[in-house]
């Protein structure tokens, strides 16, 4: 009978639970629970006290019924072409933010980390089928491009004035895959903001002029007048919004980087492991997901859109037919250099970096960085992680580093109290820690 109740209480869900006020939310949701009313007194107590506040973080959402709070911290002292930031840093995996410190300080005293963008275009497509013949389209092409740019001046020109806009419009023919299958294939300058909005407007206008521009075709039949408008969307690979960071320094400053490699072996065994993640695609995914411990915790603290960032990054790993990594190393003349090349499409006004208290807050902490130069740090923090990772990869292994930083959460989920924490730390400085052995330690001193 139970699970009978249960079951029913799930169908009723189903019915306007968008509609309901947030405290008649909580209560049909805890009914998932074991415990309902712990569930809502947990809840409740992420909630922010200030109303108006609270109000602000349930709008950002659907069906918001609380906050989830992750580790806000910051790396000191980054050095990007010879200026020095403190850079936020949202996320909850234990050795991420201690690993891109240690690593800005590492180059910091080697010149730092060197940044430039490639290039700033963004990507929309209108997909259409249109059942004419190629070639009036093609004629028909420069007319609509002209129609395309007018009707939608209102909609650029703020963005045109901010040196912005439509870049140009290209049309790509799928009809050897999809039978009528066209796109208008739409690149953009969106200055300052990531321009999700400013780009699916203009796409969506597009597709309504093209569909008007052949209705008034009175030359063509009637299957010609008619252009089926499948989507107008941005895309979220961006393989031309790229930014580029590196570091580089003599082989020689290298030396005491591990205690049994000298600086040249430790340089090319570090150049052997990044080349094997451009052969091997196990290693390449990662890899590269050690790059976005740091550039997402850069894009979230920003109130970016990690998904998008992570979304572009990974299919660009593989524009060359195989999935690879994203960094690469050169070692020539005695110079080591770690290079790391992305896409990154993130803005600094609009959406969340404008609504978000502390996204706000983490640009001012930046220095109110332009859209390049919040790329720049992004991209920064992902060679940094990825510089610290494959160090301990290919000298002292990741796990020592790694599970100290998690003796902390091991120590907690075992209920340990202050007195045997300060004894655990004490106890593990040598040791390797796993949750086994952190349990078996407390045990002999309890």
């Amino acid at each position: 009978m139970e699970e009978v109740r249960r079951i029913r209480k799930r169908d009723l869900i189903k019915k306007g639970f968008s509609k309901l006020l947030k405290e008649d939310k909580l209560k049909v949701v805890s009914e998932y629970i074991d415990n309902p009313s712990e569930f809502i007194s947990l809840l409740k107590s992420f909630w922010y006290q200030d109303h108006e506040k609270q109000k602000q973080f349930d709008e950002f959402s659907e069906n918001t019924i609380s906050n989830f709070h992750i580790p806000y911290g910051v790396s000191p002292n980054v050095i990007i072409n010879d200026k020095s930031y403190v850079v936020p840093m949202v996320i909850e995996e234990s050795s991420v933010v201690a690993a891109a410190s240690a690593a800005a300080k590492f180059w910091g005293e080697r010149g730092g980390f060197h940044a430039e963008i490639v290039d700033v275009k963004k990507v929309g497509q209108v997909h259409f089928c249109w059942k004419g013949d190629k070639k009036i389209l093609n004629d028909l092409l420069p007319e609509i491009k002209e129609e395309f740019i007018q009707k939608t001046s209102s909609i650029t020109e703020k963005m045109r004035k901010r040196g912005g806009g439509i870049l140009d419009i290209e049309l790509i023919d799928f009809t050897d895959k999809i039978p009528d299958y066209y796109q208008f294939l739409v690149t953009f300058n969106t200055c300052d903001s990531m321009g999700a909005n400013f780009i699916n407007s203009i796409l969506e206008s597009f597709g309504q002029t093209l569909q008007d521009f052949f209705s008034r075709q009175n030359n063509l039949n009637e299957d010609e007048r008619h252009v089926e408008i499948v989507m107008c969307i941005l895309s979220n690979y961006t393989p031309e919004c790229v930014a580029k960071v590196w570091v580089e320094c003599p082989v020689s400053e290298l030396n005491g980087v591990d205690e049994c490699l000298d600086g040249r072996s430790f340089a090319e065994k570090f150049k052997k492991a990044v080349d094997i993640a451009h052969i091997d695609v196990y290693r390449a995914t990662t890899h590269n997901k050690g790059i976005y411990n740091g550039i997402d915790a850069v894009v979230i603290a920003t109130g970016n859109d990690f998904r998008a960032t992570e979304a572009a990054g990974h299919a660009y790993a593989a524009r060359n037919g195989s999935y690879q990594s994203l960094s690469y190393v050169d070692i020539h003349d005695d110079m080591f250099r770690f290079t790391l090349e992305v896409p990154l499409a993130l803005g600094t006004v609009g959406g969340l970096t404008s609504l978000h208290p502390l996204a706000k807050k983490s640009l001012e902490l930046l220095g109110n960085p332009s859209a390049k130069e919040l790329m720049m740090i992004a991209a920064t923090m992902g060679l940094a992680n990825n510089y610290a990772a494959v160090k301990s990869l290919t000298t002292k292994g990741i796990q020592q580093g790694h599970m100290k930083m998690h003796l902390a959460n091991i120590l907690n989920q075992l209920g340990a109290v202050e007195e045997e924490k300060v004894k655990a730390a004490e106890y593990f400085k040598d040791k390797v820690v796993s949750y086994s052995e952190v349990e078996k330690y407390l045990n002999t001193i309890r």
